[in-house]
């Protein structure tokens, strides 16, 4: 069998990497670089292996459920296909969390009202700069598209017809178990739930997408870790964090325990550090004076890295977070990344008290997207047909960074066959 290091030269050798924009945009948009491998360096040789062809395709597979709101069969239906996903790839040993979301008893326990009963057409405005840090520039009006009619597609409104209901609710992780100590862990995470009629395929299938993606490449027989390192696919994301909120209640106790004594196996290894994937492909600047959006990718979007500065562990979190800044030059091929103190409103707040916690996302959560800089944030048009392939590469490079990272704090390496 010829070995991983070879056949991944040869790939590289023989496969160009896709075009980043349209015909229209190429005049004034630099081509996608294809890097050079370096053969002696595993990490590169296992960053090389993320392609955009097998992104798209991963995140397609996710939008077949629709919205994959939670509390439906859409939902359940997403979850089956995920853990059917990660089996496949070789990460054998999926499991899930259970619990329950009722929404009364989920806003009690944040102290806050629980949200009213959408409305047809409603649009609530989000407050902007949520997490910290000033608005800049021109703000547009934000909110969850309620309105099925918005959705012009039939096909897809058929799809998310069925409301959410109170009840169970699962999510599923698998594990790669490091060789020499498995009693510690990073957690990588996405959410796969979303709202707003659409596809929810920036927020969050993008970021969801490059989960199961690193859990394809490390969990090839070829790779070991020294570390483990933990894939897990949130739900109930857009309800306030509850399926993080959940992991953390059910499992932080269960930290390095070893079950059975003796075994050298841990449920529930140490937890390292945290990194979250939170719509990962939009980046087209500010709303213009009229208040639309430049249709393109902006040549000058980033891969936005943030961590909590009034978190309890801020700086451990800023270290983690310039790891993956240093990551991302070595690694990421078109876009460079961009450090920012004002994480918020994702699946690694309920962390970001107790480890080291930060956030991937295209642009800054509290200051951009608060401002209205994504126009498909929870709206019928976050569908695959909307995203050109700069979009979808700017998500690939996110992958590159925090496969890069990863990669090195668990200790890989790439075993000759």
């Amino acid at each position: 069998m010829i070995s991983l290091t070879r056949r991944l030269l040869a790939v590289a050798a023989v496969t160009p990497w896709l075009a980043a924009r349209p015909a229209s945009a190429q005049a004034t948009v630099l081509p996608p670089q294809t890097p050079a491998i370096d053969s002696t360096d595993p990490v590169a040789l296992l960053v090389s292996q993320l392609d955009l062809g097998r992104y798209k395709a991963t995140i397609k597979g996710l939008a077949q459920f629709g919205d994959r709101r939670q509390g439906t069969k859409r939902n359940r239906d997403a979850i089956d296909w995920i853990e059917a996903q990660l089996k496949s790839y070789g990460c054998l040993n999926t499991e899930r969390i259970t619990y329950t979301y009722t929404p009364a008893e989920a806003a009690a326990r944040e102290n806050r009202p629980p949200a009213a009963a959408p409305t047809p057409g409603q649009r609530p405005v989000v407050p902007v700069a949520a997490g910290g840090g000033r608005a800049r520039g021109i703000r547009t009006r934000t909110g969850v598209n309620n309105d099925s009619l918005r959705q012009p597609d039939a096909r897809l409104r058929a799809l998310n017809a069925e409301p959410s209901t109170p009840g169970q609710r699962q999510e599923v992780y698998c594990t790669k178990v490091g060789s020499t100590r498995p009693d510690e862990m990073y957690i990588v995470g996405g959410h796969m739930d979303g709202i707003g009629w659409g596809e929810a395929v920036n927020d969050d299938a993008s970021g969801s997408a490059i989960v199961m993606e690193m859990a394809r490449i490390l969990s090839d027989p070829s790779v070991t870790t020294e570390r483990s390192v933990r894939f897990v696919l949130w739900n109930n994301e857009e309800t306030g964090l509850n399926g993080a909120r959940a992991y953390v209640e059910q499992r932080a106790k269960l930290q390095g325990i070893e079950e059975p004594k003796g075994s050298g196996k841990y449920p529930e290894p140490r937890w390292l550090g945290m990194i979250q994937h939170d719509m990962m492909m939009w980046d087209h600047g500010m709303p213009l004076p009229d208040g639309t959006m430049r249709k393109e990718q902006r040549p000058e979007a980033d891969v936005n890295i943030e961590f909590q500065s009034n978190s309890k562990m801020a700086k451990a979190s800023a270290e983690l977070a310039w790891l993956l800044h240093q990551a991302n030059e070595k690694y990421a091929t078109d876009y460079p990344a961009q450090v920012g103190p004002h994480m918020t409103n994702t699946d690694s707040g309920p962390f970001q008290d107790l480890i080291p916690a930060v956030s991937l996302r295209e642009n800054e959560r509290g200051i951009q997207t608060g401002s209205g800089w994504n126009p498909h944030w929870h709206q019928p048009t976050d569908v695959m047909a909307t995203f050109s392939d700069a979009d979808f590469r700017l998500g690939l490079n996110a992958a590159q960074t925090t496969l890069g990272a990863v990669a090195k704090l668990v200790g890989v390496k790439v075993v000759k066959k």
